[in-house]
C-alpha cells in the first residue's frame, strides 16, 4: 500500500489583494455546483469538478515541483480566488488573495504499483470531497514518487476557478517551471479584468444578443435529440470509453487539406451525423464546452469560461463536404453567442418550458480541448500498441445522452465517449468510435454520400432510433409518445382515466374524473415534473373536470 504524506506550500504574489464582481463563467459553475452534492460514502464524485494527470519532467525532483506549483499560484489570480459568502448564499463577489497556502500530497509508490491507476485513484477519491469555495485552493495535489523521485501529477481542479482549457494551459506551464524554465508574465486578463470587460456597454450588447441565439432554439427546435423507443431512464451514469488512433490523426489532416475546412469542423460534423443516424432524424442541436475560447482575447485565460455555445446542425445534405461547410458557419455563430447572464437565461428555459410544454435536454455535447496542449508534450506520451486503441473507463454522471470530448489531434487522434445506456450500449458504443474514425478516413480521400440511399449505414452499423412500440407523432419539431405522455399526465394528476389525442396539430390530454386542478395548475404540475423525460411533452390542451385549456394563461 502506497504511502502519502502532506505537504504545505506557501505563496505570495506581487499582485494586491483585490475584490471584484464574479465573472459570468464563474457565475453559471457557481450555481451549477450548488445543485450538486458529491459523497465518499457514496463514491459518488463531483461530475462538475474534473481531474487530470500531469507528467513529471525527467529532471524535476520534488523541490523543483514543489516550486513550480508555488509560481502557478503566484502567477495566476484565478488560483489565488475564493468567493465570500458561499457557504451561505450565491455569490456575486469574488476576491483575489496575496498570499495563501495549499497542501500537495506526495504519495510513494509500492514498487509494482501502477502510477496512471493510482493517480485515477486519488483524483476520482479527491473529487468526493467538495471545495470550500470560501477559502479553498481551487487545485488539489496528488504527487506520485518512486524510489524518491517525482513520476507524476495528480490533479483535481474546481470548476468554479477553472475550466478544462485554462487546467490544460496551466500544465504547459507546469512543464515549462518543473524544467527550470523562466515564463514571461501572464497577459491575458484576470478573473476581475474579464467581469469588468462583461460589463461594459460591448459586453453587456453581446449578452443580450446570446440570450436572444438561446431562446429562439429553446423555442423551434427539438428540446431533446433522442426520443425512441429505448429512451426511456433518467439516469445520469454513462459508461465512458478512450480511443487513440494514429492512423485517425493522418486522416483527419488529409480530411482538412482535402476540405479546405478546421479539424474541429470535420469531426463536429462526423460526429453529429453519426448523432442523427442514431437518433433518426435530421436535427441536432448541440451543446459546445469551451466556446468563449474561440474569442481570441480570451484564449490564454486563466479562470472559468464555463457558458456553453448551443448549436442547431441540419445534417439533412447530399454529402459529408456539404455538411462540414454547413458545420464550419453554424458553430461561429454559436460560439459567438456563449456569453450570457446566466439567470437571466435560466428565466428563458422555465418560460421556454411553460410554453412548448417541452423541457430542454442537453442530450449531445462537444467539448474540444485539443488546442491546450503543445504536440511536442503531447508526442511524450507513446503511442497506442494497436490502431485503435479502445479503453473502458469506470461509468461517471454525466447530465447528458452522448458527449465526446477531443483531447488531441496531432500525430495520434486521442478522443473519449461518454454514451447513456438507452443511446448506445458498450458495444453500439466501439461502434459509434470506429464508425467516426471510418468516417474521417473517407472524408480524407473522397466526398460520403448522405441521406436515405447516402452510406451511413453501411459503414457506421449502428442501430437507428425506432418509434415502433408506442403512439408517436411529431409535435413540432419534438418526437412524442402519446402513451408516454398518458403515464406521465395520470402519474402527476394522480387520476386513473386519461385519453391523448394528437388530432388538428393539437396535442390534448382529457381527464374525465378525479382531477381538482385547473388547466394552468395541470400544466404547471406536469412540466415540473419532465426533467430527462426525452419522449413526453405536456399537453397542448387540457379537458378537466374544473375547465378546458391550454394552461398557459
Amino acid at each position: 500500500m502506497s504511502k502519502e504524506r502532506a505537504t504545505t506550500v506557501r505563496f505570495h504574489a506581487e499582485a494586491p489583494e483585490a475584490e471584484g464582481p464574479v465573472t459570468l463563467g464563474q457565475d453559471n459553475m457557481l450555481r451549477c455546483l450548488r445543485n450538486e452534492t458529491p459523497s465518499r460514502e457514496r463514491n459518488e464524485p463531483s461530475s462538475l469538478n474534473k481531474q487530470a494527470s500531469w507528467i513529471v519532467p525527467e529532471q524535476a525532483d520534488l523541490p523543483a515541483c514543489l516550486a513550480a506549483l508555488r509560481a502557478l499560484a503566484e502567477r495566476h489570480a484565478a488560483l489565488r480566488t475564493v468567493f465570500p459568502g458561499a457557504d451561505e448564499r450565491l455569490p456575486t463577489t469574488q476576491r483575489q488573495r496575496q498570499h495563501g497556502e495549499f497542501t500537495v500530497d506526495v504519495i510513494a509508490l509500492d514498487p509494482d504499483e501502477d502510477a496512471a491507476a493510482r493517480a485515477d485513484a486519488y483524483g476520482w477519491d479527491r473529487r468526493c470531497d467538495p471545495f470550500d469555495l470560501t477559502a479553498d485552493f481551487p487545485l488539489r495535489f496528488g504527487l506520485l514518487t518512486r524510489d524518491g523521485h517525482p513520476v507524476l501529477l495528480a490533479v483535481v481542479v474546481s470548476h468554479a476557478q477553472l475550466d478544462g482549457v485554462a487546467t490544460g494551459l496551466l500544465f504547459q506551464e507546469w512543464m515549462a517551471l518543473a524544467s527550470g524554465a523562466a515564463l514571461p508574465p501572464p497577459a491575458a486578463p484576470t478573473p476581475i479584468e474579464v467581469a469588468e470587460q462583461e460589463r461594459s456597454t460591448g459586453g453587456q450588447r453581446r449578452a443580450r444578443a446570446a440570450l436572444r441565439h438561446w431562446e429562439r432554439i429553446l423555442y423551434e427546435e427539438p428540446s431533446a435529440v433522442f426520443a425512441d423507443d429505448r429512451v426511456r431512464s433518467g439516469d445520469i451514469m454513462l459508461h465512458t470509453l478512450a480511443v487513440r488512433s494514429p492512423s485517425g490523426a493522418a486522416a483527419l489532416e488529409r480530411a482538412v487539406r482535402r476540405t479546405g475546412s478546421s479539424k474541429s469542423a470535420v469531426l463536429l460534423a462526423c460526429y453529429a451525423v453519426l448523432a442523427a443516424h442514431r437518433a433518426a432524424r435530421p436535427t441536432v442541436v448541440l451543446a459546445a464546452l469551451s466556446a468563449n475560447r474561440h474569442r481570441s482575447a480570451l484564449a490564454e485565460h486563466i479562470g472559468t469560461l464555463a457558458q456553453d455555445a448551443l448549436l442547431v446542425l441540419d445534417t439533412d445534405c447530399p454529402d459529408l463536404d456539404t455538411l462540414i461547410g454547413r458545420t464550419q458557419a453554424q458553430a461561429l455563430s454559436g460560439y459567438w453567442h456563449a456569453t450570457f447572464e446566466t439567470e437571466q437565461l435560466w428565466r428563458i428555459l422555465d418560460e421556454a418550458s411553460i410554453g412548448r410544454g417541452a423541457r430542454f435536454v442537453r442530450d449531445v455535447v462537444l467539448n474540444d480541448v485539443s488546442g491546450t496542449v503543445p504536440e511536442e508534450i503531447a508526442a511524450l506520451r507513446p503511442d497506442p500498441p494497436v490502431d485503435p486503441e479502445l479503453t473502458w473507463y469506470p461509468t461517471e454522471p454525466l447530465p447528458t445522452r452522448l458527449m465526446i470530448n477531443i483531447w488531441r489531434t496531432g500525430t495520434c487522434l486521442e478522443i473519449s465517449l461518454h454514451a447513456h445506456p438507452d443511446v448506445l450500449d458498450r458495444e453500439e458504443t466501439e461502434q459509434f468510435a470506429r464508425a467516426l474514425l471510418r468516417l474521417i478516413e473517407l472524408a480524407g480521400r473522397r466526398t460520403v454520400a448522405l441521406g436515405p440511399d447516402g452510406e451511413l449505414a453501411e459503414l457506421s452499423g449502428l442501430p437507428v432510433g425506432r418509434r415502433e412500440k408506442g403512439r408517436w407523432h411529431q409535435v413540432g419539431s419534438n418526437w412524442v409518445d402519446l402513451d408516454a405522455v398518458a403515464d406521465r399526465v395520470r402519474a402527476v394528476l394522480g387520476v386513473k382515466d386519461v385519453e391523448v389525442t394528437f388530432e388538428g396539430g393539437e396535442l390534448t390530454a382529457t381527464v374525465p374524473a378525479g382531477c381538482e386542478l385547473s388547466p394552468t395548475g395541470a400544466h404547471a404540475a406536469i412540466v415540473a415534473d419532465l426533467s430527462w423525460r426525452d419522449t413526453v411533452m405536456a399537453p397542448q390542451r387540457y379537458v378537466l373536470p374544473a375547465g378546458t385549456g391550454t394552461g398557459r394563461d
